[in-house]
């Protein structure tokens, strides 16, 4: 069972669920890309643990446990679960970035061998 939030929330995306959730389910966060242009706010039901802290402190009472949604919100519940698989599929799409090249002038292999010391990426 998780919670899901439902129609309320479209365009309040008010965040005291986000500050109470004691593991990080509820996206986006202010501080993350696209809060501006998100509908509204979104639990992640493989890391929800049911909890209900998020539940009380909604100010619109938006957010549900999966088996009490209301039936006029029931499709809130793919549409939250879809918010992370779209988000997961956007991040698979973002090209590698290519490995930092080491220096090898003469000179520079002292300073080479201490950052593969500290940074194992060379």
């Amino acid at each position: 069972m998780a919670y899901v939030i439902a129609e309320p929330c479209v365009s309040t995306k008010d965040t005291a669920c986000v500050d109470v959730c004691p593991c990080d389910c509820i996206h986006p966060r202010k501080d993350e890309g696209g809060f501006s242009t998100a509908p509204q706010l979104y639990i992640d039901p493989d890391e929800c643990i049911d909890c209900g802290a998020c539940s009380p402190v909604c100010p619109v009472s938006a957010i549900f446990p999966i088996e009490d949604l209301p039936k006029q919100w029931k499709s809130f519940a793919e549409i939250n679960a879809q918010w992370y698989v779209a988000k997961e599929k956007a991040k698979s799409q973002i090209p590698e970035a290519p490995r930092r090249q080491c220096p090898t002038q003469p000179g520079a292999m002292s300073a080479v061998r201490l950052l593969r010391f500290y940074d194992s990426s060379c």
